[in-house]
């Protein structure tokens, strides 16, 4: 019967260890680290989506949905073609942070399929007032919806399959 009143003190003792643990975890979550990123294909015409920015803009804005992916570090990356009017065609990669609604420039595409690192890589705030921002648009109603990432690559294609219909 002496037994039964030292585990009455132990489990207490027990429980506030598990708590005092789980608090500490939480109160010293591990920093956000951004993994490498690896530069995706040149990006092929069977695979560009065109998406809408507004209609502000005469530009054709696409994302090549072979180069969708979501990080284990919650960054979407993606290649996204803009045709202006002109008949200009830039191609960058890109990658979104949808917890902070930040974009980052990673590279610039080349005609002859090469790419070229961005001087600039830094990570910005996207320009949620503009109506000419492409990153607005595609945070707004593909990769971030409600603020939230996308669950996976499929899950961003199928959003911008379903609004170029």
């Amino acid at each position: 019967m002496k037994i039964l009143p030292a585990l009455l003190l132990i489990l207490p003792l027990t429980a506030y260890a598990e708590w005092g643990e789980f608090d500490y975890e939480f109160e010293n979550e591990k920093p956000w680290v951004e993994l490498a990123a690896q530069l995706p294909p040149t990006p092929r015409a069977e695979n560009l989506v065109e998406f809408n920015v507004s209609s502000a803009t005469r530009h054709k804005h696409l994302v090549d949905t072979a180069s969708i992916s979501v990080g284990a570090d919650k960054i979407v990356r993606y290649t996204v073609v803009i045709e202006a009017a002109g008949g200009a065609k830039n191609v960058s990669f890109e990658g979104m942070r949808c917890e902070t609604g930040e974009r980052r420039l990673y590279a610039y595409g080349h005609p002859d399929g090469t790419w070229s690192k961005a001087r600039n890589a830094g990570w910005e705030t996207i320009k949620f007032r503009s109506l000419l921002s492409y990153q607005k648009a595609l945070f707004e109603d593909h990769f971030c919806p409600d603020g939230i990432n996308v669950r996976d690559a499929g899950a961003a294609v199928r959003s911008l399959r379903r609004a170029a219909r």
